[in-house]
């Protein structure tokens, strides 16, 4: 494993910050959020000795900029201008929740500059991504007092009204729904949040949904494409498939007793069936 190394860079009118770490193909690593701090180290270790994997803060807090657009549009150029600063032509697009969501965006969009896609428990391409599922599977599973102040939290944020406080504490609320067995879920990691940056998202979110760029776009993308899904995540596997059946070729491995997080349940589930899929392209 190669030895990892901190970058910073600047690009027109944008600071981003992040990592790099391994050896192999480059891998740009997304976050899910929308509007979270990066929380993906654990997984591009596991990712490392397959690539070497790439990941920055997304727009919306720092060390990253702060500032909008807050859009499909704007993401998308920040992650090219990732790949741009550090010299990669062309990489694995790998993303997890909203950040799986974005990678299917990217391969869509820029699929020259994608070699392929691995999506984990993605908020998927039709016909809401799981966006109803998800809300609706949570609040099945939360205590009915929790389930009322995380949807209170939820529209407050929607609106534009909440607090950072606000948003880590509906966080704090859910986090141990996400999981197979919210009993035996690990302690959430710290984390922030930008309000801004997580309503203004989900607008285009929504934008892109109603103008079917997905439907239209990943038919379009031949790159290797892997979504990994767990079987007792709020968002079903079911969103997975139906997104695959876009993309030529798509696989779908859906993991047993995991939830939304599948490398904190199962550490090295993601990675193994990643190396399946290398070592397949390979023969």
């Amino acid at each position: 494993m190669g030895m990892a190394a901190r970058y910073s860079f600047t690009v027109p009118g944008r600071e981003l910050a992040g990592q790099r770490e391994g050896t192999g193909e480059p891998a740009l690593v997304l976050h899910g959020g929308p509007g979270l701090s990066d929380y993906t180290a654990a997984l591009a270790g596991e990712l490392a000795p397959l690539f070497e994997t790439i990941r920055f803060q997304q727009r919306g807090l720092a060390p990253s900029t702060t500032d909008g657009p807050f859009t499909i549009e704007s993401y998308l150029a920040d992650a090219l201008a990732v790949l741009g600063a550090i010299g990669v032509a062309r990489a694995w697009a790998v993303g997890h929740s909203w950040g799986g969501h974005l990678a299917l965006h990217l391969a869509a969009a820029a699929p020259a500059r994608v070699i392929g896609v691995i999506a984990v428990d993605p908020l998927g391409a039709v016909p809401d991504g799981g966006e109803a599922d998800l809300e609706r599977n949570l609040t099945a599973r939360l205590p009915e007092a929790t389930a009322a102040s995380v949807q209170a939290l939820d529209a407050k944020l929607l609106a534009g009204e909440g607090s950072p406080e606000d948003a880590i504490e509906m966080l704090r609320l859910v986090w141990p729904y996400y999981f197979a067995r919210p009993e035996d879920a690990p302690p959430m990691p710290p984390m922030k949040m930008s309000p801004v940056a997580y309503a203004e998202t989900w607008e285009s979110i929504r934008d892109h949904f109603e103008r079917g760029t997905l439907v239209s776009g990943l038919p379009q993308f031949d790159g290797p494409t892997l979504f990994v899904h767990g079987r007792e995540s709020p968002i079903p596997p079911a969103r997975s498939e139906e997104s695959a059946a876009l993309v030529p070729g798509a696989r779908v491995e859906v993991l047993a007793d995991c939830g939304h997080f599948p490398w904190l349940e199962q550490p090295g589930a993601v990675r193994r069936v990643v190396e399946r899929l290398l070592t397949e392209r390979a023969a």
